[in-house]
């Protein structure tokens, strides 16, 4: 009736006066007890020959130096903190389930909330390679899909137009006298219009009608979706700015965020599996190919990135991303079901069993978990079994009668009612 009353012998209970019923030790609570008695034994060994020992203090015969102190055995009972031994009668009607803990390879799976955004290395830009203004305008708005090759702007361009009756000169000496010295001045007239944006075919349009028109037309140098349109009619443009900035979307980024506690796990080249609502059913594979170096202090997450093909344009900047980083976990770590650990917020225990009717809970350090495993870095040995159903049973059973008291005499056997 009073569990937290024990005695070191037979006798009555002083609260309720019945007899106290003894309390026998199984194997389990004789290991402990031999644990707890060698955890103060040493031995001696050598500092650099510790297959070298001896019973007392003494030097080493090897080198001569002192022997330095070892213990024989930590006590690793110290870990645990509830006993529970259930009667006959109650253990026909336990049934709980055990698992081993065992050493297995882990992989971890990351659920991640990404979105999409134009790729800064496929942005590019037309821009003025000479000084003149804006006559016409063939792009109509940002957001139109540019080419290589299409028309984008007409300019006049004084210089442009000296440099054009510079070629018409050059070709038209080099074709009464094939001299090196004309040739090379051809050469590097038509060169000077190939920098400032003018094609073959237009120059020699100019040479057959023998005049360089006052507007001039500029094409496209590059491919992309039109994000800002600076070129109007009118307007005076030097050489070096631009009349369009594009951004090609035929890749794009997906960034993703990594929460703190698992940015240890992450790396270079781990595979990510993604999911758009945009192309429902469809699982697109990437890896990631950045990991910012600088945790946002705000959201505590650290940016990742994935590269994705999108040649087919179904994927557009802002979109929403739901994203599966697969990780697998170095080593073999010890595992045990989550299921089989109370985490009282302060402390995470497990129950033991340790013989038929005798179960033990001990205090565990947990690491990484994975699909309903979680990793044990201390407080377990392999192959002990943890209770996964009916540890709640026990734990509250071992509230209920003292299982949680004066841990430390049962070393005595002794007897309690």
């Amino acid at each position: 009736m009073h569990p937290q009353v024990k005695e070191d012998k037979p006798g009555k209970c002083p609260i309720c006066h019945m007899n106290l019923t003894k309390v026998e030790l199984d194997e389990s609570d004789i290991e402990e007890k031999n644990h707890k008695v060698l955890k103060h034994q040493v031995i001696w060994q050598c500092k650099d020959f510790p297959d070298v020992t001896s019973q007392v203090q003494e030097v080493c015969p090897l080198d001569g130096t002192p022997m330095v102190k070892k213990p024989v055995l930590q006590n690793k009972a110290a870990k645990i903190v509830a006993k529970l031994k259930l009667r006959k009668a109650q253990v026909k009607h336990f049934k709980p389930d055990f698992f081993p803990a065992t050493k297995m390879k882990m992989t971890k799976k990351i659920r991640l909330l990404g979105s999409v955004l134009q790729s800064e290395e496929k942005e590019s830009n037309i821009p003025a390679r000479i000084g003149g203004r804006v006559e016409k305008v063939y792009v109509r708005s940002t957001g139109s899909l540019v080419q290589i090759g299409d028309l984008v702007v007409d300019i006049y361009s004084p210089k442009l137009i000296t440099a054009g009756e510079e070629y018409l000169l050059a070709r038209e000496s080099y074709t009464k006298n094939k001299s090196k010295e004309f040739k090379d001045m051809l050469e590097q007239s038509r060169e000077r219009l190939r920098q400032w944006g003018i094609k073959s075919f237009q120059f020699e349009k100019w040479f057959r009608q023998n005049k360089v028109p006052r507007k001039i037309t500029l094409y496209s140098n590059a491919t992309g979706i039109v994000r800002s349109r600076n070129a109007i009619v009118g307007k005076y443009f030097k050489e070096g700015q631009n009349f369009f900035e594009l951004s090609d979307l035929a890749d794009v980024w997906v960034e993703m965020d990594v929460y703190e506690h698992d940015s240890a796990l992450v790396s270079i080249g781990q595979k990510v599996e993604l999911k758009f609502s945009a192309i429902p059913g469809k699982v697109i594979h990437g890896e990631i190919d950045f990991i910012n170096p600088v945790l946002d202090q705000k959201s505590r997450t650290l940016k990742v990135r994935t590269t994705i093909e999108n040649s087919h344009g179904k994927l557009k900047p802002g979109m929403i991303a739901n994203a599966v980083l697969n990780i697998n976990i170095e080593g073999m770590p010890l595992v045990i079901p989550r299921t089989a650990i109370i985490d009282t917020g302060k402390r995470k225990v497990v129950w033991v069993k340790v013989s038929k009717r005798g179960f033990r809970a001990k205090t565990i350090q947990t690491g990484y978990e994975s699909e309903g495993y979680v990793a044990v870095r201390d407080g377990l040995r392999e192959s002990e079994e943890v209770v996964v159903e009916g540890n709640f049973l026990l734990d509250a059973q071992a509230q209920l009668f003292g299982g949680y008291e004066n841990m430390q005499n049962t070393e005595a056997a002794p007897h309690q009612h």
